[in-house]
């Protein structure tokens, strides 16, 4: 009687230590390592430095600026000239650029005005671009583009980590259904030795006949081979779904034999992504990161229109500046002393600049149908894939009710063959229906995921 107790414990306790030895990784613990550490996802990062770098560089055209000229000529002991001009530029938001100016000329062949004082001549004054340029102009427009870009990146990040993200989890499901179709292979398989071997242990004894135990045999390594088959396709989901595991930057890790993933998956899906049926009146696709992204393209063209707009107008740019010869004297710069000049271009066709325009304004237009058509199209998707989900909750229904239908026929079918009013042909063939009802049962719930998968993706959720 000890000995039973101590083999029943032992029993128990390897048991024990071999379900310890299987690690079970979730799909929020997967989607975990993969939004953290996947490098694609990383690269998506990319997309806002490089926006703000683009965005920084625009507004480098408003730095102040200092700028130095000096000219000398000397030839046969005879200077030339000597000069020497230095200026200090402060570039504003409109076409308003203030400057102050230092200058000092010498030498024996000086243009005459260039002529300046021996200390030389200062001056302090503004140029205004009177038309062309003053509301708006090339820099203007750049840093406005540059920071809708920053903004239209961040969006675009978020639709490309979600289609990496999504692309893990079609892995993951993948990889759950190969193991649960090895799940199911690995039962009836225990099943068909269990009545090999007493089908055989009859025979031996002359209960029954030969042929039944080849036929038990034949439906054996039926259940062996499947179970290879599906040993193959659960080893290569894995190495698929490795594709997206790292445990940081630069090491990957490989999906082993003792992991697993949630086979009770179907009911946090919704948890993990973010899904859920809901009312299709209430969705705001405002807010959609793709039409977020088309909107923030628009305005950019918008800005781009304006600008050449503007173009269409004559160029005058008008400069005054004060002189003096001492600065630090407030008052000595005064309106009897100056330095102006006005510059005015007009192109008579304008040709360039209508054509310019009009590709904005194309631009525009294309963008607009882009934006119209995107959203009528992500509302018949996610409306299509409501309506998918709803169906796959009825189907789910009546495949549990095949399934314990099956059940049922099968277990009553064994009680006959036991009792000698059946055959192994007809118990093999209900066993036979059950496993292509389980079959399809997982094949419906990866359906079910995937379409979850596909929800989350058009969606573009958050997780």
């Amino acid at each position: 009687m000890r000995f039973y107790i101590l083999m029943i414990f032992l029993f128990i306790k390897g048991l024990a230590s071999a379900q310890d030895s299987i690690s079970v990784i979730t799909l929020a613990e997967y989607m975990g390592f993969v939004k953290t550490y996947h490098p694609i996802v990383k690269q998506a990062n990319l997309i806002i430095k490089e926006s703000e770098a683009k965005l920084m560089k625009a507004r480098g055209s408003f730095d102040p600026k200092l700028e130095v000229d000096f000219d000398r000529k000397k030839f046969k002991n005879t200077e030339y000239y000597d000069k020497l001009n230095a200026s200090f530029k402060i570039p504003t938001w409109y076409g308003i650029e203030f400057k102050g100016n230092f200058e000092e000329n010498t030498g024996d062949f000086l243009n005459p005005e260039a002529n300046v004082p021996i200390d030389g001549l200062y001056s302090a004054g503004v140029s205004v671009s009177l038309a062309q340029g003053l509301i708006i102009n090339k820099r203007m427009a750049m840093l406005k583009q540059a920071k809708m870009f920053v903004n239209q990146a961040k969006a675009d990040r978020q639709i490309l980590v979600n289609n990496i993200l999504y692309e893990a989890t079609l892995s993951y499901f993948n990889w759950l259904k190969a193991y649960n179709e090895k799940r199911v292979y690995e039962e009836f398989l225990a099943n068909a030795e269990i009545r090999f071997y007493g089908i055989k242990k009859k025979y031996e004894v002359g209960e029954t006949a030969a042929i039944d135990t080849l036929e038990a045999r034949i439906v054996l390594n039926n259940r062996q081979l499947n179970l290879e088959k599906s040993k193959i396709k659960f080893i290569k989901s894995s190495l698929e779904l490795s594709n997206y595991l790292w445990l940081n930057e630069n090491t990957p890790v490989e999906i082993r034999n003792n992991i697993i993933p949630n086979i009770n998956t179907l009911q946090s899906i919704d948890d993990v992504l973010n899904t859920s049926l809901f009312h299709l009146e209430k969705l705001n696709l405002e807010t959609h990161p793709k039409m977020q992204s088309l909107d923030y393209k628009l305005k950019s063209l918008t800005i781009e229109k304006r600008l050449q707009l503007n173009n269409l107008l004559p160029k005058i740019d008008l400069q005054y500046n004060f002189l003096s010869q001492t600065p630090e004297i407030s008052r000595s710069f005064s309106t009897s002393a100056y330095k102006s000049g006005l510059n005015i271009s007009f192109p008579l066709f304008l040709r360039k600049e209508r054509a310019q325009l009009k590709l904005a304004k194309l631009k525009m237009q294309n963008t607009q149908f882009e934006i119209q058509s995107t959203k009528v199209t992500l509302k018949n998707k996610i409306d299509a894939i409501n309506q998918e989900l709803q169906s796959f909750i009825i189907q789910n229904k009546y495949t549990g009710v095949i399934i314990s239908d099956y059940s049922t026929m099968l277990s009553a079918e064994e009680r006959k063959f036991f009792l000698g009013e059946s055959s192994l042909f007809i118990v093999n063939s209900r066993e036979s229906k059950l496993i292509d009802a389980k079959l399809k049962a997982i094949q419906l719930e990866n359906d079910f995921f995937k379409t979850k998968a596909t929800l989350f993706n058009t969606m573009v959720t958050s997780i």
